[in-house]
């Protein structure tokens, strides 16, 4: 019997995250693309059957993407699509994947942003100085505290921060402490080591943390003592960046983005920034050269008496 979209659906988000061990936040972006295409059938054609989806249908929603939305969300929702209509000739839903052809929209590379070092100095160290305008508890401010030197200490991605657990530190078995990052990006697990600033700062939250959330075994967590998510951090980075007067823009990503380039100005080795990163791709990690000569190329340009421009 032919499923209909609803049973179609349940069977892709289970297959996301059993089969393909997806992340639950990515499962949702999945899901939630191809809900939209079905949203824009209904619409647009009554509710298309999923045995006569064809590939005129995804263009038609495609097309009405564009102006509304960016080639790096016009190519996202297109491979989740694409996604959805291969596994439904895995299924046996479809006989060809519609999608399968059609090309997404040309993506501009930007470049990563990253602090200098000065400002990254600046926001990690802002939640242990005193702020007037800041009211937040003092467990909390040490939270922060541990969340940004972690962020910047180790290149972690927001999500992986927030998925951390207290199991996941490990001071035992290496000179270093080592961070276990358990799920990272396509489910790979990866050790990134501790640096001193942090590690002092995660000894502090630890002792304060016990007073807030004794049974979770989440490393971070709200007043409430439930593990901490993602906005929760976006909005830790933005209270400490302007109490710490940074002009510059910065997100969790920046930090990341900071991190290794950061390394990469210090000149280590970039295979090692992409491990420490969790890219399955070194070319992933080659984007940060750019940076790095970008920055090289600002200072030189500041710094030699002889670059300066008439």
């Amino acid at each position: 019997m032919a499923l209909d979209w609803d049973a179609a659906l349940a069977a892709f988000r289970a297959y996301l995250a059993v089969e393909r061990n997806y992340s639950p936040r990515t499962v949702d972006v999945y899901l939630r693309d191809v809900t939209a295409l079905r949203a824009f059938l209904r619409k647009h054609d009554k509710d298309v059957a999923l045995d006569r989806l064809s590939a005129l249908h995804v263009r038609a929603q495609l097309a009405a993407l564009f102006g509304h939305n960016g080639a790096a969300t016009i190519a996202r929702k297109l491979s989740s699509v694409r996604a959805f209509t291969r596994f439904l000739v895995r299924k046996g839903e479809l006989d060809a994947n519609p999608a399968a052809a059609i090309r997404g929209p040309k993506r501009r590379r930007g470049l990563p942003r990253a602090l200098d070092v000065d400002d990254a100095k600046q926001l990690v160290e802002s939640p242990t100085r005193r702020h007037q305008h800041v009211k937040l508890a003092a467990p909390l401010q040490l939270r922060d505290a541990c969340l940004l030197e972690l962020l910047y200490g180790t290149g972690l991605r927001v999500s992986e921060a927030c998925a951390l657990d207290l199991a996941d530190i490990d001071r035992s078995r290496y000179a270093t402490a080592m961070v276990v990052v358990r799920r990272g990006k396509g489910g790979k697990s990866r050790q990134v080591p501790l640096g001193g600033a942090a590690d002092r700062a995660l000894a502090a939250w630890l002792d304060a943390r016990a007073a807030l959330a004794p049974a979770t075994p989440a490393l971070f967590v709200n007043p409430a003592g439930t593990r901490l998510t993602p906005r929760s951090v976006q909005r830790a980075v933005r209270r400490w960046r302007v109490a710490g007067n940074i002009t510059a823009p910065v997100t969790p990503h920046v930090l990341r983005h900071s991190f290794a380039t950061h390394l990469l100005d210090a000149h280590v080795d970039l295979r090692a920034i992409q491990e420490l990163l969790g890219h399955a791709s070194l070319g992933s990690t080659q984007i940060y050269t750019q940076v790095s000569l970008e920055h090289l190329q600002a200072v030189y340009d500041d710094a030699h008496p002889r670059a300066r421009k008439p």
